[in-house]
């Protein structure tokens, strides 16, 4: 029998952990992300009313408190189900009243906008590959003319299976995660400072070549470092500005147990035994 065994190559990046965007009201983010989307709260790692870390599967929402970061692009996620995705945000939505929340029931997916304006696309379960919930993919508006050396910067730097389309790139995020960057003629809005993060195999070698071009925004500790600018790796030419939180597979949070609830038991329907996330 034969093989393709490149379909099971996964690249440098082993994980797509988190997008992180700031907040300006914590009630009005649980009220979302929590009772609408029906994802779940760590209940392990607690900020107060400093910051708010959601679960989706293996990837998460951070959500610090500060005036609101809009992330120029689109967040796909897979939620449980999407009918009764509906019936939360009609709950949700009075208390949502008054901000940049709406949502659009489409075929085989939801159109949805946060209070603080982010774009939300969210799936059934099945949609992309085998996730039962999580982050699949996000997906950036970047400038004309620039996909193709994104693509090469992340081939090349970070060490990612891409694909180039017509004037957009994929890059691979593992198996079942990927960034997409898809050119537009519409004018960006300025970068805001919001940031993902990602667990690598090969943490020194980007490092490297980034340090060496002065490309390194932040050296975190000893198993994380940032950077922002997303270059042409021959000419060095700014094509776009993304903060990427870049871990070890050594850092204490690589993998660590998510806890996820099942969004369809409340008070007036618990049933003991389904607390828990559950794939159908």
């Amino acid at each position: 029998m034969n093989f393709d065994r490149q379909k099971e190559d996964v690249g440098n990046v082993q994980l797509l952990e988190h997008v992180n965007v700031t907040v300006p009201d914590q009630s009005l983010a649980a009220l979302f992300y929590v009772t609408g989307l029906g994802f779940t709260r760590d209940p392990y790692i607690d900020f107060g009313n400093l910051n708010m870390w959601v679960n989706l599967g293996d990837q998460q929402f951070h959500l610090p408190t500060s005036s609101a970061q809009v992330l120029r692009g689109e967040i796909g996620v897979i939620v449980q189900d999407l009918e009764a995705l509906d019936k939360r945000l009609k709950f949700a939505a009075k208390g949502l009243s008054g901000t940049c929340f709406e949502y659009t029931r489409k075929d085989d997916f939801t159109e949805l906008v946060c209070p603080f304006g982010n774009r939300i696309r969210a799936f059934n379960p099945g949609a992309f590959s085998k996730m039962d919930i999580g982050m699949p993919y996000l997906e950036f508006d970047v400038p004309v003319g620039t996909s193709a050396g994104i693509a090469k910067f992340y081939e090349k730097i970070i060490g990612c299976s891409t694909k180039i389309e017509s004037q957009r790139a994929r890059v691979s995020m593992a198996h079942n995660q990927e960034v997409i960057f898809t050119e537009t003629n519409k004018e960006l809005a300025p970068y805001d400072g919001h940031h993902i993060a990602i667990y690598v195999s090969d943490f020194s070698g980007p490092h490297a070549w980034l340090k060496e071009r002065a490309l390194i925004s932040e050296e975190s500790d000893q198993y994380q470092y940032r950077f922002q600018k997303i270059v042409e790796p021959d000419t060095d030419e700014l094509l776009f500005e993304l903060e990427h939180e870049v871990r070890a597979l050594s850092h204490q949070m690589y993998r660590r147990p998510l806890v996820n609830r099942n969004p369809e038991t409340n008070f007036f329907t618990y049933r003991k035994g389904a607390e828990q996330f559950s794939p159908k």
